[in-house]
């Protein structure tokens, strides 16, 4: 219930976001048109985000012919859950990394990188499939997958900014307000998954994860292993779509600036200490 009303917020804020911002680019008519953007947006994200992110990491969907060891661990760890079985995904990326999306544990989806399936052992990779799961179960993944939705529409709109305001002949915005949007709107977009999602959530999927594959030590391992690994390869689709970095079980993210503001995970030292911790008073 709690995560069903920060959504709501989320789009109450987002739509009263477009108002101002097509107030401030086209006066009343602006304002009407980028109301109905808004309502359409927050339809699209409530019954489409799903779709959408799939898409934007270029997930493929998998079955017991195409992938049936893993199709099969993740139809065990859901009957573990008390879930119904999610939609499987793989994602043809060497970067080692997972996560869930979807409104409801009845329409929720998994997908996996190729590279974390390589990585990890299967003992590992249940337990990093369990988190995801956890996740499902806690009915997170609503939240997080309109706040990636809703980042990325944010992003559209310093785009719909630039070219509202048009360009001088050496490239700059014509429009002083356009400008300004543009340096405004991407530090906004971090700032609204921040405040969507709680790093707490990623310590209780940690715990329900655990609980639902009941290897503790393996989620730890699984945890430092793919930090280990990622450092050095990074995970093209997040680096186009920061938004969606969030999602993820391991902050996926190189580099400092603007990327870093996308930043939503606690430290891997930590969850590793709080699993181990539960594997020693198993």
């Amino acid at each position: 219930m709690f995560n069903l009303m920060k959504t709501a917020i989320l789009m109450a804020a987002i739509t009263a976001l477009f108002m101002v911002l097509g107030n401030l680019l086209g006066g009343r008519s602006g304002m009407m048109l980028a109301l109905a953007v808004a309502l359409g947006l927050n339809f699209f994200s409530y019954w489409f985000s799903d779709s959408m992110v799939l898409r934007m990491v270029n997930a493929r969907a998998v079955d017991e012919q195409s992938a049936p060891g893993f199709v099969r661990m993740i139809r065990e760890l859901a009957t573990q859950a008390g879930l119904p079985m999610p939609r499987v995904y793989l994602i043809d990326e060497q970067a080692p990394n997972a996560f869930a999306t979807g409104r409801n544990p009845s329409h929720a989806a998994v997908a996996a990188t190729t590279g974390i399936l390589q990585l990890l052992s299967e003992r590992e990779l249940r337990g990093v499939m369990a988190h995801e799961l956890a996740h499902v179960r806690h009915r997170d993944i609503l939240i997080s997958t309109i706040s990636a939705t809703m980042a990325g529409a944010i992003g559209m709109l310093a785009n719909f900014a630039m070219f509202f305001g048009g360009r001088d002949d050496n490239g700059r915005p014509v429009n002083p307000i356009a400008g300004l949007l543009v340096a405004l709107l991407a530090p906004l977009a971090a700032s609204l998954i921040q405040m969507a999602i709680s790093r707490a959530r990623e310590f209780e999927a940690d715990r329900g994860g655990a609980e639902i594959s009941g290897d503790p030590q393996a989620l730890a391992s699984a945890l430092q292993k793919i930090q280990r690994y990622a450092q050095g390869i990074p995970l093209q689709a997040a680096e186009r779509h920061p938004e969606v970095a969030q999602m993820m079980i391991m902050n996926p993210l190189s580099g400092g600036g603007l990327r870093s503001l996308f930043s939503t995970h606690p430290s891997t030292e930590e969850r590793v200490e709080r699993l181990l911790a539960m594997a020693v008073t198993r």
